[in-house]
């Protein structure tokens, strides 16, 4: 599983961190202004929220690890096409592409941990996954930084598409270990299956609209954590960007360092005994920071947060798994993730919103009270979805 599945979602999240310090730079080289670099930088999301939807039906109508190559196979195309862009407009095109092909990703390996797990071991499985993940962004920004340094700024996109196709080769090639084999698609998908999955779907519209809700927030918390602490150590503190990196860093050290905790505390105490507690952590942490006076103030409100964010680790992964109903798991895990990426989107918003009016100390306590209206969300509306005993494919519906 480690090689089938792990690594090739830890050289794509490698890939991401690549050109976190290096795609501002790169679009900014076209001589263009900030809000047009900020453009740029919000295209893969935007074509992220376009694609989640469509991307469910989809991988629905495909076994899950061609999806997910079709999936790699895009953000490579769109990685190569990029280092060769001619003009913004083309590098924007390029990277709203990378957007679609990243949600056909995610949707198609969500669908394959779903039908490869069961209630029981499903906590697990996704914070390992969540957690591997953000080891491949630890290590990709410094690589990439590097890399144009020395190569110029096109070199982390070719390195970028080589990684690519190495990920896309292990897919394919890499047997899958024994009880992971994805189960076979009935070939037909006529108007009955049609119904039935458009029946399925409207059964769990209230799971998700409740559970989606919640979800949009915690995303929103955890979002606007990664903008807003180097933004307040920089502008609000007056500290160096080698210094406020340090503090990120530092925060995302203590954040993957507790993936698998979170996958135990899901799998033997529940969904919610790790939602609730890391949320109410994030917004703790969050809430520290205008009281912070320094580096080292601000560095433990960011290692709090980091450390509530990483006993979260793969939550609402294992959340949007045990909702799915049978039938239109990968219908369902579209939505899931438009509503996620949408909360992801909206965290930013929400600093820089209440930032420009107020300033970005107001901006953390904000952020610090949606953090604590998503505890009380998941603690008190949303019900707990783990199950002792699972049948088949582990989607059985809380009841």
């Amino acid at each position: 599983m480690l090689l089938a599945i792990y690594l090739p979602a830890v050289l794509l999240a490698i890939c991401d961190g690549l050109l976190i310090p290096t795609l501002p730079v790169f679009a900014e080289s076209f001589g263009v202004s900030i809000g047009w670099v900020g453009l740029v930088l919000a295209a893969e999301g935007i074509g992220t929220l376009f694609a989640d939807v469509p991307a469910g039906h989809v991988v629905n109508g495909m076994r899950a690890r061609p999806a997910m190559i079709l999936g790699m196979g895009l953000i490579t195309a769109a990685a190569l096409a990029s280092a060769l862009a001619p003009s913004l407009a083309w590098l924007f095109g390029f990277r709203f592409l990378s957007g679609v092909g990243l949600s056909v990703w995610n949707v198609s390996r969500h669908v394959f941990l779903t039908s490869a797990t069961s209630s029981v071991n499903r906590g697990r499985t996704m914070g390992v996954f969540g957690g591997l993940t953000r080891l491949g962004g630890f290590i990709g920004p410094a690589s990439g930084g590097v890399l144009a340094t020395y190569f110029g700024l096109r070199s982390p996109f070719v390195l970028y598409v080589l990684i690519g196709v190495g990920a896309m080769l292990l897919l394919a090639l890499i047997k899958l270990p024994a009880g992971m084999a994805e189960p076979r698609r009935r070939p037909e998908d006529g108007p009955l299956e049609r119904a039935a999955r458009g029946k399925a779907l409207g059964e769990a519209r209230g799971r998700l609209l409740n559970a989606g809700g919640a979800q949009l927030l915690g995303q929103a918390v955890r979002a606007g954590r990664r903008v807003l602490v180097p933004l307040y150590a920089t502008q609000v503190l007056g500290l160096d960007v080698g210094v406020a990196g340090v503090i990120v860093s530092v925060s995302n050290l203590a954040d993957m360092s507790l993936f698998y905790p979170a996958g135990l505390i899901m799998d033997r105490l529940g969904r919610k005994f790790a939602i609730v507690p890391s949320f109410i952590i994030q917004a703790v942490g969050m809430a520290l920071v205008p009281f912070s006076g320094g580096a080292v103030g601000l560095g433990a409100a960011a290692v709090l947060m980091g450390i509530g964010n990483g006993i979260s680790a793969g939550t609402m992964m294992t959340l949007g798994a045990d909702l799915a109903p049978r039938g239109a798991v990968a219908a369902f895990l579209g939505r899931w993730r438009l509503i996620g990426d949408a909360g992801y989107v909206a965290g930013p918003v929400v600093v820089g919103l209440v930032g420009q009016a107020l300033g970005l100390g107001p901006s953390a306590l904000a952020v610090a009270a949606i953090g604590g209206g998503t505890a009380a969300w998941f603690a008190f509306l949303v019900p707990e979805t783990l199950k002792r005993k699972d049948g088949a494919g582990g989607v059985t519906p809380p009841r």
